[in-house]
C-alpha cells in the first residue's frame, strides 16, 4: 500500500525502478545491434555498387532485385554510409555501455529508491542518445522520429521522477515514467529498431564510467 503522501513501499520501488531500468538499457542495446547490423549490410551493398557488382543481379527494370533493408531503409530512405555511419555506430554504442552500467550499479546495490530512480533516468537518458542516433541513422524517417520522440520523453518523466519532487518515490511521477517507458519500447519496436522478445547479446559495460558514478553520488 502506499503512504498518505503517495510514496510507495521499498521493495516496490526497487521493482518498478529495475524493470525501468532494465527495460531503457534493452532499448539502447537494441538500437546499438540495429545500426551496426544495418550499417555493415549498407556498407557492403555500396561496396558492390562501387565495382559494378550486385549479389542478387539487377531485376528486369535495372533495379536492385533485392529491395531495401528492413527497419531504417524501409521507414526513411537511405541510411548513413561512410565516415558519419562509423560515428554515428560509436555514439549508439557509448550510449548502450551507459545504459548498461546502469543497470549494473543498481543489480549490485541494496534497494535505496533515490539510487535507484538514478540509475533508471540514467538508463533512459542514454537509450535517448542511441534512439537519436538511431534517428540519424535512418535518415530522419517517420517512425524513427517518432521512435525518437518517444525516447525523450521516457528520459524526461525519469528525470522527473527522480527528480527533487519524486526522489524516486512518488507513485504518480513513477507510474508517469513507466508509462513512457513503454511507449518508448512501442515506438521503437514499430521502428524497426527491436523485436518483443528479442534476444540481444549481454553488452559489456566496460571499465565503469566515472560520469555515471558521480551522477549516482557512488
Amino acid at each position: 500500500m502506499s503512504d498518505p503522501k503517495g510514496n510507495e513501499p521499498e521493495q516496490t520501488l526497487r521493482s518498478s525502478h529495475a524493470a525501468r531500468t532494465r527495460s531503457a538499457a534493452s532499448r539502447a542495446a537494441a538500437i546499438c545491434h540495429y545500426i551496426e547490423r544495418h550499417g555493415s549490410a549498407e556498407l557492403h551493398e555500396a561496396g558492390t555498387a562501387e565495382d559494378g557488382t550486385a549479389e542478387d543481379g539487377p531485376a528486369e527494370d535495372g533495379t536492385a532485385a533485392g529491395g531495401p533493408a528492413e527497419g531504417g531503409a524501409a521507414a526513411g530512405g537511405t541510411a548513413e554510409v561512410g565516415p558519419a555511419a562509423k560515428e554515428i555506430a560509436w555514439k549508439a554504442a557509448h550510449a548502450a555501455r551507459v545504459a548498461a552500467q546502469a543497470f549494473a550499479v543498481l543489480s549490485e546495490s541494496a534497494p535505496a529508491p533515490a539510487a535507484d530512480s538514478r540509475c533508471a533516468r540514467n538508463a533512459a537518458a542514454s537509450a535517448a542518445q542511441a534512439a537519436q542516433m538511431g534517428q540519424l541513422h535512418d535518415r530522419d524517417g517517420e517512425l524513427s522520429v517518432a521512435a525518437c520522440r518517444a525516447a525523450v520523453h521516457a528520459s524526461r518523466a525519469a528525470a522527473e521522477a527522480a527528480g527533487a519532487q519524486g526522489l524516486g518515490v512518488n507513485e504518480t511521477l513513477n507510474a508517469s515514467a513507466d508509462a513512457a517507458e513503454a511507449a518508448a519500447v512501442a515506438a521503437a519496436e514499430e521502428a524497426g529498431w527491436m523485436r518483443p522478445g528479442q534476444d540481444l547479446p549481454q553488452m559489456s559495460t566496460g571499465v565503469r564510467s566515472p560520469e555515471i558514478m558521480s551522477m549516482l553520488h557512488l
